[in-house]
């Protein structure tokens, strides 16, 4: 056997205790959701924590523990109510998951979450590591955690090379968190591994010199702290366009609620219209027809389908400021089109079309859950209607 393979072993054997130790001294011991067995609180915090910022998410947190103090009441809550809440949080399916889920314990575990990983880890939204850190810090379960921050541990004090989001990679590095778990104190050991790779052991420059394991981690000893974990293959990001309707009748705005599949599902948007390849400039005639008769559809539909003999149907069309909304996976630019109808037949929160479309005054807008680009142009357009009734832009 190598010296390498010596010291591996050597590192493998202390390691869980050399982790608890310093998690003792100097991890974190004070976010909200610390300190208590409570599986409702734990499990809440895991979902908003997965691929979002703790100081993020400490104020939603602290919301839905107001809104929702238990697993009961956010079942019961209308989808309305959960997706306003997180809107701004981002990945929305987190959220619809989270309500699908808090139903699922109330009606098949009797409002009590699982203590056995791999019953939670069948409920929605929760996958095995998020399971496993559930039943650590509630109920002392035997269970390894992998999130990114594990990974990026495990990768740069093992010396693991592969980008870990591959199959063969993603296996290797579970065997690895297996064979390190303590017989005791887990939720002290999980708990030191989140935060050894959220404060000392970061992507961008690792505090290395405050880290329990420096001496003896492979990434620092061979100076590979930058490429490890192995970073993943890029890929050119794809560009979106779309144009958005801001249809503006009276005191209100049309939204529509977005499908509970694809991005932003679920939640209240604007109107889109995907414009053809050859509509890029905004005075182009064909694209101003197509946009207003879009609306005029959408307006109608808005109102369940009813027309007002006479009316004036035939909407202004402004176009206002773009934005640029940045996913994981693509950019999208998003193109605002301000249309005005000059007659008001919607009633606050009047819903057409079986309840995919509603009407909403500066206040619906305010309690509805909206992406957070939607949002941006929301607030923009400072939805508050003036004494002549229109829509003003911001000086």
């Amino acid at each position: 056997m190598t010296d390498s393979h010596n010291a591996a072993d050597s590192l493998a054997t202390t390691f869980a205790e050399r982790l608890i130790a310093w998690q003792a001294e100097h991890g974190r011991h004070d976010l909200p959701w610390q300190n208590t067995r409570d599986a409702y609180r734990i499990w809440l915090s895991e979902i908003m924590l997965q691929q979002t910022q703790v100081a993020t998410v400490i104020p939603y947190y602290a919301r839905f523990l107001e809104r929702f103090p238990d697993v009961a009441a956010l079942a019961v809550a209308p989808q309305d109510d959960v997706m306003a809440l997180w809107s701004g949080l981002g990945y929305y399916s987190r959220a619809r998951n989270l309500h699908r889920c808090a139903q699922v314990v109330v009606a098949e575990h009797g409002g009590h979450f699982p203590s056995d990983p791999e019953t939670l880890a069948t409920l929605p939204g929760i996958g095995r590591s998020t399971a496993a850190a559930i039943a650590a810090f509630a109920y002392d379960a035997h269970a390894a955690i992998l999130d990114g921050n594990v990974k990026r541990v495990l990768a740069r004090v093992f010396g693991i090379e592969g980008f870990p989001g591959t199959p063969k990679i993603e296996r290797e590095m579970w065997a690895l968190a297996e064979s390190l778990l303590p017989e005791r104190d887990l939720p002290a050991y999980t708990q030191g591994m989140m935060d050894l790779g959220a404060t000392l052991c970061g992507r961008g420059k690792p505090r290395c010199g405050e880290c329990p394991f420096d001496s003896d981690c492979a990434a620092h000893a061979t100076g590979r702290e930058r490429t490890l974990p192995t970073s993943k293959p890029k890929k050119v990001q794809p560009q979106r366009y779309v144009d958005v309707l801001v249809i503006h009748a009276g005191e209100r705005v049309l939204f529509e609620r977005r499908p509970d599949s694809g991005i932003w599902g679920g939640l209240w948007s604007l109107p889109e219209l995907t414009p053809p390849a050859d509509a890029a400039e905004t005075d182009d005639a064909s694209l101003r027809e197509r946009l207003i008769a879009h609306a005029v559809g959408l307006r109608a539909e808005g109102d369940a389908g009813a027309r007002m003999a006479g009316e004036q149907t035939t909407p202004s069309l402004v176009p206002l400021q773009g934005l640029t909304h940045v996913f994981t996976h693509f950019k999208l630019h998003l193109r605002p089109w301000l249309v005005t109808f000059p007659t008001d037949r919607a009633d606050d929160g009047n819903r057409g079309n079986g309840g995919r479309y509603a009407w909403l005054s500066t206040d619906g807008v305010a309690a509805a859950g909206l992406p957070s680009p939607i949002r941006k142009i929301a607030d923009a357009l400072s939805l508050a209607t003036q004494d002549d009734g229109q829509l003003r832009l911001p000086a």
